[in-house]
């Protein structure tokens, strides 16, 4: 006689096998939002509109033109496994449409309600389908034009765990806002309309990318192509001068075969080509695209798609340098390099390129290998010594009472104590000033400012609009008065005093990047150093700069007047000493 032994293994329901499945698929409005178009474009739809309400939890509609469905495959494309696109194991490995797993849909339906409509162009009137929590309520006829309209409403109705975990509808609306720019870059014969609350935020018509990177990323700065093609991949895009670098990797766009992926072996490769031209910490602006033979690239890696893995991930990496490399060498920012410097005071050139290239030049200066001639020193215009509102007073004089020896490669003071060398790097020692001059005013009433006397513009992402409404106190307190103008640009009327005839445009892209990254997760205390860091970095000299002795002298005392530490907001050090008993042992005196 058998044991009575109770079971503890069972097969799920379809129901909850959907409700765990969403949790890969739907993680949010954004998601939805991307598996629903990216259906749309499958089905060869030219002209998609997409509409939200309460950042995409009560509502979210897409309505195509592609080929439609029939009854028959409106009901099919409900269930789990269930696609058009894929038919055996070689279709798996050579896929070439957005979708093929066939869990998106009944997902979905699983965790929110549903109202499905679609119709061929065979048939003269749709099939409507309504389903709940991924139960079909309701089978009937329609009447609609060729396509498809899917309204998703009361996401995640039925699985309030998950509900809780959204954010605030604006960062909602803003993750839909982006995802749908994204996509919107991937396919430029595709016109796109997206409404947020009733209100018409984007209708792009269909037109060239380079069209739609103007219209979508940049109005402000000069695009240049890329073409090139290796016996492994073809790479087209467009790129920008690294003056438009951002501090974030969220402006890099790449594609491959159509599908927009955050790769790392893509981005390294990106990275080392723009390597020579862009410092540490600093991204590209940039849309690219690599198509690959669909054999050689594997998606089937997660759920959401949004990983790839490459049969020759190396050859791929070495295509893609390449050809940026290229046409880095060919761009014409870098061939400004071969003119010589302009002496301050000489006319200026009429040419057009000199004109939309002078910032360019300028940000390109910073990373040259050897420092500027003295003849084009020009200490009152770009450099300021640090304010001496917030010293310090009875602070020990231990800088101040070295004795300045001289300046090494321009970038370097050597100064001489009583039985030492020190050797202090002056770009993170005027960097600690700034910071702690920047944080003793923040902390007394914030940072001043400076209001300009005609305002400015600047064009930001849906994701940079809603960290401004969210953060907009904070971003006041730094100097930075910033209005709406329409659509996701907003005017800049006021500038941290500090910044005054520095690049506060990429200073303020900076900060907006910083609170998107951290803002949300760490205490306002590291938040608000964070964002200081920021701003000190941007108001001093970078790199390779000639200083004359009273300058150097007024650092040094500087250094003991402030809250000074031995590092750099950044962490890097600011001085390093060497011994007497070192140097005697170093030329063996010992």
């Amino acid at each position: 006689m058998e044991p009575n032994v109770s079971r503890h293994v069972k097969i799920l329901s379809e129901n909850l096998a959907n409700k765990i499945a969403a949790g890969e698929v739907v993680e949010r409005p954004a998601s939805v939002v991307k598996e629903l178009v990216e259906n749309a474009l499958d089905a060869g739809a030219d002209d998609i509109k997409l509409e939200i309400t309460a950042g995409g939890r009560r509502l979210i509609r897409v309505s195509d033109n592609g080929h439609g469905m029939s009854r028959e495959d409106a009901l099919l494309s409900l269930e789990r496994h269930a696609t058009s696109k894929i038919d055996s194991d070689h279709d798996l490995e050579n896929i070439s449409s957005l979708g093929f797993r066939g869990e998106a849909l009944p997902s979905i339906a699983s965790v929110s309600r549903i109202n499905l409509k679609s119709r061929e162009s065979k048939n003269i009137e749709g099939t409507e389908i309504i389903v709940e929590g991924g139960i079909v309520r309701a089978v009937q006829v329609c009447g609609m034009a060729v396509g498809t309209e899917i309204t998703v409403e009361q996401l995640f109705f039925n699985t309030p765990a998950r509900l809780k975990f959204l954010r605030s509808a604006e960062t909602e609306s803003a993750n839909v806002g982006d995802l749908i720019t994204r996509l919107a870059i991937s396919r430029p014969d595709v016109s796109f309309s997206y409404r947020n609350d009733g209100r018409e935020i984007l209708r792009i018509p269909q037109g060239t990318l380079l069209q739609r990177m103007q219209k979508l990323v940049t109005r402000e700065t000069p695009l240049f192509e890329v073409s090139g093609f290796t016996a492994t991949a073809s790479i087209n895009g467009f790129l920008t001068p690294p003056s438009a670098a951002r501090s974030s990797s969220t402006t890099m766009f790449t594609y491959i075969n159509g599908r927009f992926v955050r790769d790392k072996v893509v981005q390294h490769a990106v990275m080392q080509a723009f390597r020579p031209v862009l410092e540490k910490g600093r991204y590209p602006l940039l849309a690219l695209f690599i198509t690959v033979p669909p054999g050689e690239l594997d998606v089937n890696v997660h759920p959401t798609k949004h990983e790839v893995r490459f049969r020759h991930s190396s050859h791929i990496h070495d295509a893609i340098q390449s050809v940026l490399e290229d046409a880095l060498r060919k761009s014409p920012w870098l061939k400004r390099q071969e003119f010589t410097v302009s002496i301050p005071g000489s006319s200026p050139s009429s040419s057009p390129e000199d004109s939309c290239l002078t910032g360019t030049r300028q940000a390109l200066n910073r990373f040259m290998t050897t420092p500027k001639p003295e003849s084009v020193f020009e200490p009152s215009s770009t450099f300021s010594p640090p304010e001496t509102a917030t010293l310090i007073e009875g602070k020990s004089g231990y800088f101040s009472t070295m004795r300045v020896i001289g300046q090494f490669k321009a970038a370097y003071i050597l100064c001489e104590a009583d039985d030492r060398l020190v050797i202090i790097d002056q770009h993170a020692a005027f960097e600690r000033i700034r910071f702690e001059q920047l944080k003793s005013g923040f902390l007394s009433g914030g940072v001043e400012s400076q209001r300009l006397l005609m305002p400015d513009t600047i064009e930001i992402s849906f994701a940079e609009a809603d960290i401004i409404h969210r953060y907009h106190s904070v971003l006041n307190s730094l100097g930075f008065e910033l209005e709406e103008f329409g659509s996701n640009t907003w005017r800049i009327n006021a500038i941290p005093r500090i910044a005054s005839g520095l690049e506060y445009t990429a200073l303020l892209r900076d900060l907006l990047s910083e609170l998107l990254e951290n803002g949300s997760s760490s205490s306002f205390d590291v938040t608000r150093d964070e964002l200081l860091a920021r701003v000190a970095c941007h108001s001093v000299v970078r790199g390779r700069y000639p200083l004359d002795r009273l300058q150097m002298e007024e650092m040094l005392k500087d250094m003991d007047r402030t809250n000074f530490s031995a590092h750099c907001p950044h962490g890097r050090p600011v001085s390093h000493d060497i011994t007497i008993k070192e140097l005697e042992k170093l030329f063996h005196r010992t």
